[in-house]
């Protein structure tokens, strides 16, 4: 009995030495779009909702397509890596690399024309060229974080978390300054926001490539660029196109909500709302992400090895650490309500409507983290194309029509819109984890 809690013990800290900073990276990456936020809701709530719609937009057409395509790296230089198999970690990396950068051209012409797409979407035309004028801005930044996310799932396969710490805290520091200097001190105005998002995500790149290129423990790793980056790409994509799916399809009905409740009467109100419950969710979602990240690392690594039991105890300890800190954090918020709404506006309308979300935004965190951990995990096994599925069907049969009835027809608003979403993450949550109870480990070391 003993030996079975002393196991349970180490896989905790194991994970925790992982999830602990990742979740601080996560948080510092994500605040870097929180910031701006906050900055530009300072000028006026017309163009926070500019500002927070091209925000939105990037991040769904760009961010979660490039992100999607590097998470094929979860499985890949995981698994490569616990079978000590070094050269393949960073062939893997130099193929993910070129694919991010091939797609992030694309990304970047769609995204120069997102006022006009917005418009289309029966988006308020004001706002949806304001948001355009914002989102040119950060074109830049998609060339950025493709090969950015590339970097850090290579690191993160090896265990190498606290440099993607370090240089995630140094890089918000510094955007900090950028927001106020370019927003405040020049003609951009709250376009000075997107100019400071691109400055970051290319500071945060060039200084994890310096760590790559220098650092004793990436030697094994990282032996410099070959041709043979560009060979197989075709394999790569057979992880990388569900793995964007699976990505894109969660984000993607976060960024519709949004766009629905664009429809809502006095949507100018309703869109900052919106958005600014988005942000409070994707930022206490931090950690999470940060467990999740640990566990695909920690099954990818462990299946590599070939110890499936191992790897199935990890998800259980992720698993109950998740739920644990849903319950922590959502009490957290509904306590904290409202700080919340005086940090993102200083108009008394957004603060109450903001007060009156927060027990519903405690709710949706409380049973995502523990979708977010098992996601992980099928990332780690190599299984997205089951998670894209899941995704698919949960969110966009059963979450976008409950939001509409609630929405519209029952006439409850951006909080209805909300609800819906937690009906499809509660159905998630029941299939992922019939999912997961049924999984044979040791098939999955034979995958």
């Amino acid at each position: 009995m003993m030996e079975k809690w002393e196991g349970i013990v180490k896989e905790l800290k194991r994970q925790m030495v992982m999830a602990v900073p990742l979740s601080v990276a996560n948080f510092l990456i994500f605040a870097l779009q929180f910031i701006s936020i906050l900055f530009v809701g300072r000028i006026s709530h017309r163009q926070l909702a500019g500002a927070s719609i091209a925000i939105s937009f990037v991040n769904s057409v760009g961010y979660s397509v490039l992100m999607g395509v590097s998470c094929a790296l979860d499985t890949l230089c995981g698994q490569s890596f616990g079978a000590k198999n070094h050269k393949m970690v960073g062939l893997y990396l130099q193929r993910s690399m070129v694919v991010v950068t091939i797609v992030s051209i694309p990304l970047a012409v769609v995204t120069a024309f997102s006022g006009r797409i917005l418009i289309l979407l029966r988006q308020v035309p004001e706002i949806s060229m304001a948001a355009q004028s914002f989102c040119r801005l950060m074109i830049p930044s998609l060339f950025a974080y493709g090969l950015l996310q590339s970097i850090l799932k290579f690191l993160q396969a090896q265990k190498l978390v606290m440099p993607i710490m370090v240089s995630s805290g140094i890089t918000t520091l510094v955007h900090c300054f950028n927001c106020w200097l370019l927003i405040y001190n020049t003609e951009l105005g709250y376009r000075g926001a997107a100019v400071s998002i691109s400055i970051s995500y290319w500071l945060n790149l060039v200084l994890l490539v310096v760590y790559v290129r220098y650092s004793v423990p990436c030697k094994s790793t990282w032996t410099g660029f070959s041709k043979e980056a560009f060979h197989n790409l075709s394999g790569f994509m057979k992880l990388g196109i569900p793995s964007t799916l699976m990505v894109c399809f969660q984000n993607w009905q976060f960024e519709l909500l949004l766009l629905l409740s664009g429809l809502l009467k006095n949507a100018t109100l309703q869109t900052s709302v919106m958005s600014v419950s988005q942000n409070i969710s994707s930022l206490v979602y931090v950690f999470p992400v940060g467990v999740s990240g640990a566990i695909s690392t920690r099954i990818s690594n462990e299946l590599g090895a070939e110890n499936p039991k191992a790897a199935k105890l990890s998800v259980l300890i992720a698993s109950l650490t998740s739920i644990v800190e849903g319950l922590i954090v959502g009490a957290v918020l509904i306590a904290g309500r409202r700080f919340w709404g005086h940090a993102y506006s200083t108009e008394i309308e957004v603060i109450n409507a903001i007060v009156a979300m927060m027990p519903w935004i405690a709710l949706s965190h409380c049973i995502d983290g523990f979708q977010c951990v098992l996601l992980g995990a099928l990332r780690g096994c190599g299984q997205q194309k089951i998670g894209a599925i899941v995704c698919l069907c949960t969110y966009y049969l059963i979450g976008i029509p409950a939001s509409n009835v609630l929405g519209f027809v029952l006439h409850m608003g951006v909080k209805g819109l909300w609800m819906g979403n937690i009906c499809a993450i509660f159905v998630q949550d029941v299939v992922l984890l019939a999912i997961t109870i049924c999984t044979n480990w040791d098939k999955q070391v034979r995958a």
